[in-house]
């Protein structure tokens, strides 16, 4: 695998794939390949262990790579083309006592692997405006995120199709078959988290889904200051999950005030592998925005006898999902507040800035009485250098405390370099 992608990026860099894939007309021209360095740290403290992991600290640092080339297509009323990703990871720092950061794939003996990678290939047709695609996937839905937080994205195989045929209207279906974690290199079928047990989230290991099935989409509006969104997945004979939102920004003089509202409902599936599921959640996020200044006031309340139900470890675009606590276990209710600021506005452009604090409460936790709580307080650097030889290139810094009176608390950090090089 590791002498594959290695060819890849070569063949890239040297303009070898697209002369390859020569066949006429658009294929080449509109052809696009970038590399992106990423060299990712990140380390984790926990204190007041919860649950059977009595792991005290995760720590390791690792460099990745990440090749995208996209082909245009071939000329005719049904255009033709081909979509490589390479990924590959290496091994910077690790430890076998602070291994499972996410970064690296852990061997049985513990220890984490030196190095890994995976070649992606999807074919894809286009018809009109209108485009069909067979292989490895990125989907990026509410129902479905497209997790890209550690080293290596997560990428799934299956067929998508995605037509914008009415203006303002893009609608999505597909059917995915296997994912690979964002530390893996092996295509699985894909099986549910859903937190039911707050200190011990419920990983249906031995219930997975043949099939990932979805369809819906988004109607833009307003001058696409208004959308609409419905989305229905199903991870065959687990669970079915539908999503409803609407999205709203308005302009009143030189602020900006926006809305994000959604909600989601759950239920079992067809055999019901894991018997009965019932989950319910809804969140806002509003936001006001002035110059530089952005501030945010957040809600988000989860209903029925299950916490969140998705695939994996995935991320969902709640309101409240932060990087170290999802605030979405069984009956939970949580705040949030947010500040981000943008220096380009007193000179520095490219840094910008995030803080925010999420409070949750009435954690149903399965003891008698005993109301669960969280709170987490993230902080977020970021600069990208705007001109020179390193033009582009990112460097980001989060810091996170996450403290619960039921769950293991966190302290983490994370230093992040972005690189992107446009190969052509």
């Amino acid at each position: 695998m590791k002498r594959k992608l290695q060819l890849a990026i070569s063949v890239a860099m040297a303009g070898g794939l697209p002369s390859a894939l020569a066949v006429g007309g658009g294929l080449i021209e509109d052809s696009t390949a970038t590399l992106q360095l990423r060299n990712y740290y990140f380390m984790r403290d926990f204190s007041d262990i919860q649950g059977r992991n009595q792991q005290s600290k995760a720590e390791e640092w690792a460099q990745g790579f990440i090749l995208n080339f996209k082909s245009g297509y071939t000329p005719g009323p049904v255009g033709f083309g081909l979509d490589v990703l390479g990924l590959m990871g290496v091994k910077l720092d690790s430890n076998s006592d602070r291994t499972n950061t996410g970064l690296l794939p852990v061997h049985d003996d513990g220890k984490a692997a030196s190095e890994y990678g995976r070649l992606g290939l999807t074919l894809k047709a286009r018809f009109s405006s209108t485009e069909l695609r067979y292989g490895e996937q990125t989907p990026n839905l509410p129902i479905l995120a497209h997790t890209d937080n550690r080293l290596l994205p997560q990428t799934y195989r299956g067929t998508t199709l995605i037509s914008r045929e009415i203006p303002g209207l893009t609608l999505q279906a597909g059917r995915l078959n296997t994912a690979v974690m964002r530390n893996s290199t092996d295509h699985q079928k894909m099986t549910a988290l859903i937190i039911n047990d707050p200190i011990n989230p419920r990983r249906l290991a031995n219930a997975t889904g043949d099939h990932y099935n979805y369809i819906g989409g988004d109607y833009s509006f307003n001058t696409n200051r208004t959308t609409l969104s419905f989305w229905q997945g199903q991870l065959e004979d687990i669970y079915q999950q539908r999503f409803y939102g609407i999205k709203h920004a308005q302009p009143i003089g030189a602020w900006t005030l926006s809305s994000d509202i959604g909600y989601f409902t759950a239920t079992e599936d067809g055999h019901s592998k894991v018997g009965n599921l019932d989950n319910q959640l809804a969140y806002g996020l509003f936001s006001a925005k002035y110059k530089g200044h952005t501030f945010h006031v957040g809600y988000q309340g989860v209903y029925g006898d299950d916490g969140f139900l998705r695939i994996g470890d995935t991320l969902s675009p709640l309101g409240n999902e932060l990087p170290t606590y999802q605030f979405s276990a069984p009956d939970e209710r949580s705040w949030q507040i947010r500040y981000d600021f943008d220096f380009a506005g007193v000179g520095l452009p490219g840094l910008t800035s995030t803080v925010r604090y999420v409070k949750g409460d009435n954690v149903d936790t399965g003891a008698r009485g005993f109301e669960g709580e969280d709170w987490e307080r993230d902080l977020d650097l970021a600069y990208t250098i705007q001109s020179g030889p390193l033009k582009n290139v990112s460097i980001r810094w989060r810091n996170a405390t996450a403290r619960s009176n039921y769950a293991t608390d966190i302290d983490e950090n994370r230093l992040i370099v972005n690189y992107p090089i446009k190969l052509f």
